[in-house]
């Protein structure tokens, strides 16, 4: 039986902002960096909509700007909140961009880094499918390895050692990607990625 290939590496097209090979689901909920301004800052957060209940339409649909408030109790709302990410890992590993990289999308919200407010407008923000104290699963490590790698060997402002958690930007307003994201297991994997 022949042995199944690794996956291809992402890359992102500089002049459009994409990755190429993952799933578009391009959200209206972005704006400009402010001039000069670039992404210093990969910030990465946790999500289930609704909470604690994995897959399903709801996290695209939110960020594309189109969650219907009567689907749920917990969408009336959010329904009406303009949230984005550049971003989102599912649970199976699946890849999906809302954002354009290089655009300001709306993830942080009051948040700042090293005194510097605004995390927005210097970060990339990468969701992943999951709540705080549930184990994130296997496919998701690999495919966030490959993904910060990609936005590494794409925009000389980021960093290995610029990494937070949504909490880290937010403290005591969230808590995301919680206890249950294994940071030394991320940090191990992009340096044996190198």
């Amino acid at each position: 039986m022949p042995k199944p290939s690794a996956p291809a590496a992402l890359r992102v097209d500089l002049a459009t902002g994409l990755l190429t090979g993952v799933r578009q689901v391009l959200s209206p909920n972005y704006d400009a960096r402010p001039a000069g301004v670039v992404a210093e800052l990969i910030v990465i957060h946790g999500i289930s909509l609704p909470p604690r209940e994995f897959g399903g339409p709801w996290i695209d649909r939110m960020f594309s700007g189109n969650l219907p408030a009567d689907a749920h109790p917990f969408f009336r709302d959010l329904a009406q909140a303009r949230l984005s990410a550049h971003a989102m890992i599912r649970r199976s590993g699946e890849i999906v961009q809302y954002v354009p990289l290089h655009a300001r999308a709306w993830h942080a919200g009051v948040s700042q880094f090293q005194g510097r407010p605004g995390c927005n407008d210097f970060s990339i923000g990468i969701e992943l499918e999951g709540v705080d104290d549930v184990p994130y699963e296997e496919r998701q490590y690999i495919e966030l390895t490959r993904l910060i790698g990609a936005l590494l060997a794409a925009y000389p402002s980021l960093a290995a050692q610029r990494i937070v958690g949504h909490c880290d930007i937010a403290p005591g307003r969230k808590t995301d990607p919680g206890p249950a994201f294994d940071w030394e297991r991320l940090r191990a994997s992009l340096q044996t990625a190198r």
